[in-house]
C-alpha cells in the first residue's frame, strides 16, 4: 500500500510517497507522475522518505517516464531514500539515469542544473 500526497512550492511540485511501491500499488505512483506532467509541471520532486519498498513494478514506472521528461524538458529528482530503496536503484543502474539525492536541499539543486 502506498499513499501519495503532492505539495507545490514555488515552481517545484514534490511528490512525497509513503509506504510500498508494489505491483499492486505502483498505479498510484504512474498516476500522481502523469498528472503532474499533464498539468505542466517542468520541475518534480519524489520525496522517498517514508517510501519503505519498491519492487520492479515501481522502478518501471520511473524508467516509463525517461523519455516525457527529456522530451518535455522536465526536471525530476528522488530524495530521502533509505538505504534497502537506493541498493536497488543502484543495483539496477539507474541512480545514473535518474538523479537521487540525500536531501531535498540536494535535490533542488539538481533541480538547476
Amino acid at each position: 500500500m502506498v499513499n501519495i500526497d503532492t505539495k507545490i512550492d514555488a515552481d517545484i511540485l514534490t511528490l512525497i510517497v509513503v509506504g510500498e511501491v508494489d505491483a499492486s500499488s505502483s498505479i498510484n505512483l504512474d498516476n500522481a507522475i502523469s498528472k503532474a506532467i499533464n498539468e505542466g509541471h517542468k520541475k518534480i520532486l519524489i520525496d522517498g522518505k517514508g517510501m519503505s519498498y519498491i519492487s520492479s513494478a515501481g522502478l518501471g514506472v520511473f524508467m516509463s517516464y525517461l523519455q516525457d521528461f527529456d522530451k518535455n524538458n522536465i526536471k525530476m529528482a528522488l530524495y530521502g531514500l533509505n538505504e534497502k530503496v537506493l541498493n536497488v536503484f543502484k543495483i539496477l543502474g539507474l541512480d545514473q539515469l535518474i538523479n537521487i539525492a540525500e536531501s531535498e536541499s540536494e535535490a533542488k539543486v539538481l533541480m538547476n542544473d
